[in-house]
């Protein structure tokens, strides 16, 4: 459950500002009473469905990262600390990293990366042909 509030808790606010949102339109004198009970079970099952599924993609996609690391393969991350030079950095254990838990780590690197915000990395060959 903890993993599923770490991922998912900037979208399960949003999630309740909308539903005060929806909560004070359908409230209103001019809407029919029927408004506030239909609005609030609609936009609560869409973000309910929302939720689930990008929770769902997101731990999908985190398994895959850590069993591909675990087979020696290079994973890239999105850096949020330095936009200015490299938005991405590779992973892989010949690199000096290492997995504890849901973060890569690494001695020489002053901050861990989730697996969450990772992908497999394969580069394009730029000698591979494709058809046409």
């Amino acid at each position: 459950m903890k993993n599923f509030f770490e991922l998912e808790i900037v979208y399960i606010v949003i999630g309740v500002f909308f539903l005060v949102i929806t909560t004070f339109v359908t409230t209103r004198k001019f809407m029919p009473k029927v408004a506030f009970k239909r609005g609030m079970i609609g936009v609560f099952s869409i973000f309910v469905i929302m939720i689930s599924l990008h929770y769902y993609i997101t731990t999908s996609r985190m398994a895959e990262v850590k069993q591909l690391f675990n087979d020696d393969k290079t994973i890239i991350c999105e850096n949020k600390m330095r936009r200015t030079i490299s938005q991405s950095v590779l992973i892989s254990k010949k690199l000096g990293w290492r997995l504890d838990g849901d973060y890569f780590k690494n001695k020489n690197f002053e901050r861990d990366f989730h697996t969450a915000r990772c992908v497999d990395y394969e580069p394009i060959s730029m000698t591979k042909k494709t058809k046409q």
